[in-house]
């Protein structure tokens, strides 16, 4: 199923040049990174990887979405915590990726957690774009 919005409201544009080892810089500048591979994979770990990146956007759109439904059901998520987990690594000849969210929630015990963080990885774009090719876990708990 593709997600498509009814109307772009925003576009992101950044330019990469050098993969793994090079730089990668937002259209407005704000953004300016030094890309290197992680030691694990036989580069320095000197710079950002993209497997950061991508754990950065998730989680950040991730607790965007998780605010968003916790407040319909009555709930002050604003104060959560997220730790965003993004596994890399062979897959057939090429490479994958997996993601694991963990939630911590203030005011709420861990079954309601759940539900809120189940409900937010319905709504959350980076959730719908991964569902059904890339394996991601969610986890809510009480902070």
């Amino acid at each position: 199923m593709t997600n498509t919005p009814e109307k772009i409201v925003y576009t992101a544009r950044a330019t990469v040049t050098g993969g793994r080892e090079g730089r990668a810089v937002s259209e407005d500048g704000i953004l300016d990174l030094s890309l290197t591979a992680p030691k694990e994979v036989g580069g320095p770990g000197t710079g950002t990887n993209p497997e950061q990146l991508f754990a950065v956007g998730y989680g950040a759109c991730f607790q965007g979405a998780l605010t968003m439904v916790a407040k319909k059901h009555g709930v002050d998520a604003s104060g959560s915590e997220l730790e965003i987990s993004v596994g890399f690594g062979p897959e057939g000849e090429s490479f994958a990726i997996t993601a694991d969210i963990v939630a911590r929630i203030p005011g709420v015990d861990d079954a309601k957690a759940q539900e809120l963080v189940d409900a937010a990885h319905q709504v959350c774009p980076y959730s719908k774009a991964t569902r059904g090719n890339v394996p991601v876990t969610v986890t809510g708990k009480a902070a």
